[in-house]
């Protein structure tokens, strides 16, 4: 079977899995893993490997490069310390933690008594890098707190650099290096640092055409090349390419899109980029699915098993240390997110690329190989599948009731508001007379009661009007950066007061998706006091 004819077999099985999970409550991307491990297993597929090459050629530019694209700058430098401590420090330790952990537990056991703390520190490196693909798209489903999901995401965009560049230094001390402290340090800031630069010179460019363009698809095209071309300039001169692409995407979405995209463009590119994010994601899950060998996970599932519990216990060390040391600071963490923080942590597909593309002579590959197979797997179906009701059992999220129920009510409201007034309409236009809108009217009126007070009674209390406002001042924005950018273009007004206006649009927008409690107050006024023009 050719690749071509398996990768459209591939978008197939994922659409078939996207239309059965929506009838029941099993998380997209844990679906797709089991859809790949049971076609795998049968053998009615042909899939191809998850190489490193595919994966930095195709998947993680386009995955890293349209979350941090998504985040708002502000807000990541708000919580930067969390981040920042979890994605670098916090890494290095969970993979200390888990390599010695791993190492003495295996041969406590006398699982193997030659898994040494090479291997095991080879294998922490090998895993520590999270995932957040299945919890932040059920974050968003959920109606998660922003500010959760925000860490959540921002720690794996940093993370995986920090994990890419340890298990290359790692791998070349166990090889036959001998590093010292001083140099394994300068080349790991030399590695990031020249990744970040590289992406943030990309970005800064990309944003800047952006500016002298007003046409989607070449600004589409511009974002491409921003992901993938900041990744492969950053490879090509050994730097890190994971840090350039996330260092572009947080520039090109903060800059290039706030100052250089009118509103019509930010639909096309958001819509192409959720489009785009979905396949490569549905793609990646289920070639971790097809990678997993059922034999080699029976032989040595006491190992994995170990590996797992490991794992988990040096993820809530991690995180339970540095939220407790930033608990007196303005970067506090709620105690119950510590939990979600933790056990979020959920590893993927870069775990198993940097796992296949163990030199073949490494002691213990094989092992290594499996045990890494074998955790994400666990890490995936395990947390992904508990992830929902330890977020309801914390009370983070309301009770799926409720929310279908609103859901249902607020639909009642648009379509009895839009029935009443097509049946005005109609009575306009002599289409019925006065005693049939009346009769007709009469039904919607009362769906229209009753919908309105399921929202008085479920929607009032759960801040459902706060977030109404907040979405038509999204709407209200967009709005006013159109006629600016009208205005502009029919050259009424200078490029001066252009910019100027689009700025002030940018950073109420910012405040706005920042969660600034003041900007309704200022934006709506003070009861009572409405203009009266």
């Amino acid at each position: 079977m050719n690749q071509e004819i398996a990768f459209i077999l591939l978008f197939c099985v994922a659409t078939a899995v996207a239309l059965v999970v929506r009838r029941f409550r099993v998380p997209y991307t844990v679906a797709l893993v089991l859809a790949g491990l049971g076609l795998g297993a049968l053998g009615w597929l042909d899939a191809p490997h998850l190489t490193q090459e595919l994966l930095f050629a195709v998947f993680l530019p386009g995955l890293l490069f349209e979350a941090a694209y998504h985040i708002s700058w502000p807000r990541l430098r708000e919580n930067s310390r969390v981040i920042l401590s979890l994605a670098v420090p916090g890494v290095v330790a969970a993979i200390g933690v888990t390599g010695l952990m791993t190492a003495s537990v295996v041969r406590g056991l006398q699982l193997d008594p030659t898994f040494m703390l090479s291997q095991g520190l080879v294998f922490g490196a090998l895993i520590a890098a999270t995932d957040p693909i299945a919890v932040v798209a059920l974050f968003r489903t959920l109606q998660v707190p922003s500010r959760l999901n925000l860490l959540v995401e921002g720690e794996s965009l940093l993370n995986d650099g920090t994990a890419i560049v340890f298990f290359a230094l790692i791998l070349a001390t166990v090889t036959g290096g001998t590093p010292t402290v001083s140099s394994l340090a300068a080349q790991f800031l030399a590695t990031t640092a020249g990744g970040a630069l590289i992406g943030i010179a990309v970005g800064f460019a990309a944003s800047h055409l952006t500016r002298r363009v007003d046409e989607p698809t070449i600004e589409i095209t511009l974002t491409v090349i921003a992901a993938y071309g900041a990744f492969v300039a950053a490879e090509h001169v050994h730097t890190s390419g994971v840090i350039a692409t996330v260092a572009s995407g947080l520039v090109f979405g903060n800059v290039g899109r706030e100052h250089g995209m009118s509103p019509t463009t930010q639909l096309a590119v958001d819509s192409f980029w959720e489009y785009l994010a979905f396949a490569l994601n549905s793609i990646v899950f289920l070639l971790i699915g097809f990678e997993v060998s059922l034999g080699g996970l029976a032989a040595y599932w006491r190992e994995i098993a170990v590996a797992t519990v490991v794992m988990l216990i040096a993820r809530f060390i991690v995180v339970a240390t540095v939220t407790s040391l930033l608990r007196r600071t303005d970067e506090a963490v709620p105690h119950g997110w510590t939990t979600v923080l933790a056990w979020g942590g959920i590893r993927g597909g870069l775990s198993i690329v940097l796992a296949l593309g163990l030199p073949r002579d490494l002691p213990h590959r094989e092992q290594l190989v499996t045990m890494t197979l074998g955790v994400v797997l666990s890490s995936i179906l395990l947390q992904g599948m508990t992830m929902a009701s330890l977020l309801r059992r914390l009370g983070l999220v309301r009770p799926d009731v409720d929310r279908l129920a609103l859901e249902q009510a607020r639909t009642e409201v648009r379509v009895a508001k839009g029935a009443l007034l097509e049946i005005d309409q109609l009575l306009a236009r002599d289409t019925i007379d006065g005693p049939d809108a009346v009769a007709l009217r009469s039904p919607y009126q009362v769906r229209l009661a009753a919908a309105r007070e399921v929202l008085e009674t479920l929607g009032r209390q759960e801040g459902a009007v706060e977030r109404d406002r907040q979405q038509a001042l999204r709407h209200l924005l967009a709005l006013e950066a159109q006629l600016v950018m009208e205005e502009f273009r029919a050259e009424d007004i200078s490029r001066e007061v252009h910019e100027g206006l689009m700025r002030q649009i940018a950073e109420r927008r910012l405040k706005l998706e920042s969660g600034d409690p003041d900007l309704l107050k200022e934006l709506l006024g003070a009861p009572g006091k409405a203009d009266p023009s």
